[in-house]
């Protein structure tokens, strides 16, 4: 079978299914069962079986409105400052498909803020959803929502499984702890403390960082750590007074700490409270081109940090979306990033 030639029959001869399954499959209606549907969808993937809608949708000129719901770009959240530029790159590449693009944003400290976000975009009946899940429980309950309206969705940043999601574009979240863990090993004096931290008011409901620490953790056991052991503290307000107040306290309780992994993109609130301390002799190694993280890079303050490619997560996370509604192309449903590890000798590569 030519590539690209497959007919809808061919498909449904291929996976022992009706035609009318096949066209449940590709308009996302009807039940079909996950495994099924699975079978399906690797398999137009395989044939790489585009149906001829792409004139017709030309012709139709149906305009297509996504919507984007993401942490709020702040001064002391601005990992999310890059996304924007993806998304926009996206629509302008989309030409000539009319496409709308509304971007919604939700306080990172606030649960209540993005139920109240995820709320408001069901009032504007997108075609498509980009998604990042940060809080847990919430976004369960807005994509059960989403699946009964038939709204696809693409997550980016971090993915909750067993929840109807289109696609996931974005870092291995716990091989990327895994990594860290490496890297924290490598650096760490034999004898000393390894501290992890997490900046987050509610970490239970914030699983991507509890997954890094999974993976984190899953490496120091694999490998026979040579530290001494291993801490753990979770700031609650990423403020320099409470970040000040909970650093001093574990390290006057544990002064032969000798690293520290921050989970998320704060690092420089841990890296700058070990400079106004004095203490160069612990490693920090972190994550995300934050300019703050890539200025203490350079200085020599921060070892390592790992990047995760927001601008081309928010990219891919429209085009996929675009290419499944306009063209019923169904994506790989996970599209993991490379782990970009970024040392004061190569950060301008990356920047």
């Amino acid at each position: 079978m030519n590539p690209g030639k497959a007919r809808i029959k061919d498909i449904a001869r291929l996976a022992g299914v009706s035609i009318g399954t096949i066209d449940r499959v590709l308009h996302n209606r009807g039940e079909v069962s996950e495994k099924t549907k699975e079978k399906v969808q690797k398999i137009l993937r395989d044939t790489n079986y585009s149906p001829n809608v792409m004139a017709r949708a030309l012709k139709s000129r149906k305009s297509y409105h996504i919507v984007s719901l993401l942490p709020e770009a702040t001064e002391i959240n601005s990992y999310w400052i890059k996304h924007p530029a993806g998304m926009d790159r996206a629509v302008a590449e989309l030409e000539p498909f009319p496409v709308e693009l509304t971007k919604m944003n939700f306080d990172m400290q606030s649960e209540a803020d993005f139920q109240r976000k995820s709320d408001e975009v069901l009032e504007l009946h997108p075609d498509g959803i980009l998604l990042a899940p940060i809080f847990k429980s919430e976004s369960v309950g807005f994509c059960r929502t989403l699946t009964e309206r038939k709204i696809p969705f693409v997550f980016i940043d971090s993915f909750i499984r067993d929840t109807g999601f289109l696609s996931y574009i974005g870092e291995d979240v716990y091989l990327s702890g895994r990594v860290a863990g490496e890297l924290t090993d490598l650096v760490t004096e034999p004898g000393k403390n390894i501290l992890i931290v997490n900046i987050a008011r509610n970490l239970t409901n914030v699983h991507h960082l509890k997954n890094r620490t999974k993976g984190f953790l899953g490496y120091l056991d694999d490998s026979g750590i040579k530290s001494a052991g291993t801490l753990s503290i979770s700031i609650k307000e990423p403020t320099e007074k409470e970040v000040s107040s909970d650093m001093e306290s574990v390290l006057s309780r544990h002064p032969e700490t000798g690293s520290v992994f921050i989970t998320g993109s704060k690092s420089y609130l841990i890296a700058n409270y070990l400079k106004r301390c004095g203490r160069k002799d612990i490693n920090i190694i972190g994550y995300d081109l934050l300019d703050e993280n890539v200025s203490l890079l350079k200085e020599g303050i921060i070892k390592f940090l790992i990047g995760q490619r927001p601008e081309e997560q928010a990219y891919l996370g429209i085009k996929k979306l675009m290419d499944y509604l306009s063209m019923n192309k169904i994506p790989e449903k996970y599209q993991y990033l490379p782990v970009d590890i970024i040392s004061s000798q190569n950060v301008d590569f990356f920047i």
